[in-house]
């Protein structure tokens, strides 16, 4: 019998450029000392049996509840995490407080007039504005998209309520909202520059019951261009279903309250570095949330993972070298507010920020983990991948997003990471009023505690620059 190709390859030629590739895969991991190999294990286990913060999470939401941004319940909150980290043991605990338009809803009532009169579900956009008193009553016009809304003449839109019928398509990653995000933030500045009179958009979300979805929209100041409201799935086919066969009245009330400048602020606690605490590995979350549920989801399940991290990181026999800082973001949902009131404040201390990180994307397990580091810095994030391995995280792309309240610090020169966590059902509890404890699970919860220690720690500890 003949050999094959395959066998005609000299055989020690092969296993040296076996030899060979081992020795480079092993170069471009840096090496981490037993020591503190030996911490992160202690970090991670704890991590695992975490209690800390499965009950930030409860007592936030229970007895603050929800905390819409600029709000009276939002101050409680920085008040209560005040306490609460206090009580933890951390130290230099501080709110850094900045002033935001507020906005807040008061009446949200849809209905349809004819040809089948009936109340439908809705939730007013942030920032929408007030119909008339009573409300506004017209002709619905049904779109596709926003392209769709975009392309439409003037005189077809002019005196209308818009609606806009655009899915969410769910995914893992959370991809399918950048897409589906689109027509809450444009639907009502593109409706009044058409003369309608009021924007209507199924909801932002993967579920399908019968409960909207809130959001901000596009807006200067404290609010946008007009009226608009999010429709519950179902009763966004049912609307639809109607106009399959023929025009349909709707009458739309929404009133809010608003004012030009209301308090938020950020509460910011640390673990003193023991060598240089001046530099700070910064990890996040944020504190507000909408007011329809309670914020579990999004986002105190963040706040509880990155308290509950650095606790146990200040629990440490000794502290690492470099501080870790912990940033509870007041005004996200309103349009990132403390995310820039934070990058201002520090612009010119950016070069100290090793690392950030931020947990806002719900509660669920993490699957893998993104970098954004400078070339050179390529060796850390794999030796940190290899750490986290264990807790079923795969090794990430180097494109990382960091989060929303972090999203400006690459471009002040500041690396980032995202522990990514598994969205698939994290848009059927966003900005909604099921977004409530009882979706918190502990042991999900906990394996993101452990990988938030993980990294953090390791991020403080070894001299490693990631730029």
């Amino acid at each position: 019998m003949k050999s094959s190709r395959r066998s005609l390859v000299p055989r020690p030629w092969f296993a040296s450029l076996c030899l060979l590739a081992s020795i480079v895969q092993a170069q471009d991991v840096a090496e981490i000392p037993e020591a503190v190999r030996e911490n992160v294990e202690l970090l991670i286990q704890k991590g695992l049996d975490d209690t800390v913060g499965y009950a930030f999470v409860r007592d936030l939401t229970t007895e603050v509840g929800p905390r819409l941004a600029g709000s009276e319940a939002e101050e409680r909150a920085r008040i209560w995490a005040m306490q609460e980290l206090a009580e933890l043991g951390f130290a230099n605990i501080r709110i850094e407080p900045f002033k935001i338009p507020y906005w807040s809803r008061r009446v949200d009532q849809a209905s349809i007039v004819s040809p089948a009169p009936q109340a439908l579900v809705i939730t007013a956009l942030g920032g929408s504005t007030s119909t008339p008193p009573g409300g506004v009553e017209a002709e619905v016009i049904r779109f596709e998209n926003m392209n769709e809304l975009r392309a439409a003449s003037t005189d077809v839109v002019s005196g209308k309520i818009v609606f806009i019928d655009e899915k969410m398509t769910r995914t893992q990653d959370g991809s399918g909202y950048g897409m589906a995000v689109r027509k809450r933030r444009n639907c009502a500045t593109t409706t009044s520059e058409k003369g309608g009179v009021a924007c209507l958009i199924r909801s932002v979300g993967t579920q399908g019951r019968r409960f909207a979805h809130t959001g901000l929209m596009a807006r200067s100041a404290a609010v946008g261009d007009g009226p608009a409201a999010a429709l519950s799935p179902p009763d966004a086919e049912q609307l639809t279903r109607l106009l399959e066969n023929g025009p349909v009245k709707l009458r739309l009330d929404i009133q809010v309250e608003t004012r030009p400048e209301a308090l938020s602020g950020n509460v910011i606690a640390e673990v003193e570095g023991r060598e240089r605490p001046e530099e700070v590995v910064l990890i996040a979350c944020h504190l507000d949330s909408w007011d329809l549920g309670t914020g579990a989801v999004d986002d105190a399940a963040g706040c509880g993972i990155v308290v509950s991290a650095a606790h146990l990181i200040l629990s440490l026999d000794e502290a690492p070298r470099r501080s870790i800082r912990v940033v509870l973001y007041g005004a996200e949902e309103v349009g990132l507010l403390g995310g820039y009131a934070y990058a201002k404040r520090y612009v010119n201390e950016m070069d100290q920020h090793i690392l950030a990180a931020e947990s806002d994307f719900g509660a669920d397990k993490i699957w893998r983990f993104e970098t954004r580091f400078g070339d050179g810095a390529l060796p850390y994030a794999r030796a940190i991948q290899q750490i986290l391995e264990p807790l079923g995280i795969a090794p990430g792309h180097n494109l990382a997003f960091g989060g929303p309240d972090i999203s400006m610090l690459p471009k002040l020169g500041v690396p980032v990471v995202t522990p990514r966590q598994d969205g698939w059902d994290y848009f059927d509890v966003h900005h909604t009023p099921d977004d409530t404890f009882d979706k918190i699970d502990q042991s999900k919860l906990n394996q993101n505690i452990a990988t938030y220690a993980a990294f953090a720690y390791l991020a403080a500890e070894m001299d490693w620059d990631f730029r």
